[in-house]
């Protein structure tokens, strides 16, 4: 018998389980790179359904039990007497989320010793260490492409409510005002501005694609340059270096992965280089900006707007100061997680664990570390140092 430990976000304040405002959901069979969607056997829920807190459980106590394994579900993560702590070092397979992320550090790695499988349900896999998992010949796997649809969506719904000045603008009509002055002297129209992308991956060309309609003038820079037909399509400029595009876009979005090189990309230097009232959205990692750099810049004015779906630490403590800074269009770190999203990657999750305790291999475009090296998707994204 082995140990499953599980870390998920807690379960709704007014209980489990909620009262759904949908009866269903679409069914998604692949994705636009023409990868299928999850196909594992016996879903343990119906989609739709809120898998993705610890009263959930992603739907996989049935099938772990049918084995004789332990499932241990928490969202007790940190600090060294947490949940967490105290099952990881029985612990064979560790599945967390992006979202609410149980940090698997080298310390925590060398601990766990009998760890063989770190999954993240969802996209990013950053909150483990990946060259010790490589070391200690952990395989990392994630739910690739599971989520990506919800947060490009998640980040098209943040710039127009930037630019439009939607969310002071509903708060006046909530507080009883009607303070058409004050919500229209700062909302533009998006159409004509200029937008670019940091990293046009899955996530990146997403919302690419999903702003053209708007007619903005696209931007993009990344390591792997698009297609020329795609490029075409799009009408979309490529950057050879961010920093000439960050100096011409009106609407910054950051897709980047997380890892030490990237860690406080965004700083104090490259705010300066945007022009004055520019809009930054960042549904990446809350790393890849300088925390206090984003508040004086929105302070003083430099940035029109802030909106960001990331955070760190996850959770974010009640004093952090990105939930009182200006003209902010934060919220927890949701986009990848609607009840859409949950029904894939929670499903994936369930195709991993078949497949590794069915002694066959994970698909590809799921593995990050495999063997003691970066392997399938994680060698296209991810770096060891």
């Amino acid at each position: 018998m082995a140990k499953v430990l599980c870390v998920l976000y807690p379960d709704p304040v007014t209980g489990y389980p909620p009262r759904y405002a949908r009866d269903d959901i679409p069914a998604i069979a692949g994705y636009p790179n023409g990868q299928t969607a999850p196909t594992p056997k016996d879903l343990g829920f119906k989609p739709g359904e809120l898998v993705g807190c610890v009263s959930g459980e992603l739907g996989l106590r049935s099938y772990l039990e049918s084995l004789g394994h332990e499932l241990v579900v928490t969202s007790d993560k940190d600090g060294a007497d947490s949940v967490f702590d105290r099952h990881l070092p029985d612990a064979e397979v560790v599945i967390s989320q992006p979202f609410w992320p149980a940090y698997l550090t080298a310390e925590r790695i060398a601990k766990a010793k009998k760890l063989k499988l770190a999954i993240t349900a969802g996209i990013g896999s950053d909150h483990v260490d990946l060259k010790a998992a490589a070391e200690h010949k952990v395989t990392v796997a994630e739910v690739t492409f599971s989520n990506s649809i919800s947060v490009a969506e998640h980040v098209v719904m943040m710039v127009l409510s930037l630019v439009r000045n939607y969310l002071p603008s509903h708060q006046y009509a909530v507080n009883g005002g009607w303070n058409i002055a004050d919500c229209v002297s700062r909302s533009y129209d998006l159409e004509g501005m200029h937008f670019g992308t940091i990293a046009a991956g899955r996530i990146g060309l997403a919302v690419l694609r999903r702003l053209k309609p708007f007619d903005v003038h696209l931007h993009y820079t990344d390591l792997h340059r698009l297609p020329a037909d795609v490029e075409k399509e799009l009408n979309v400029t490529y950057h050879a270096d961010a920093e000439s595009m960050i100096k011409q876009v009106d609407v910054l979005n950051l897709q980047m992965p997380l890892y030490p090189s990237t860690e406080h990309y965004i700083d104090e230097k490259k705010l300066k280089l945007m022009k004055r009232g520019a809009y930054l959205i960042n549904t990446a990692r809350g790393k890849l900006v300088d925390r206090d750099a984003i508040v004086r810049a929105l302070e003083s004015g430099q940035l029109a707007g802030y909106a960001g779906d990331v955070w760190y630490p996850q959770p974010a403590p009640v004093d952090h100061p990105w939930r009182r800074m200006p003209n902010e269009g934060m919220t927890p770190h949701i986009s990848g997680s609607s009840l859409s999203a949950q029904a894939r990657y929670a499903a994936g999750t369930l195709e991993i664990l078949q497949n590794f305790y069915g002694k066959q291999p994970i698909r590809p475009e799921y593995l990050i570390v495999d063997g003691g090296n970066l392997a399938g998707a994680g060698a296209h994204s991810y770096k060891l140092s």
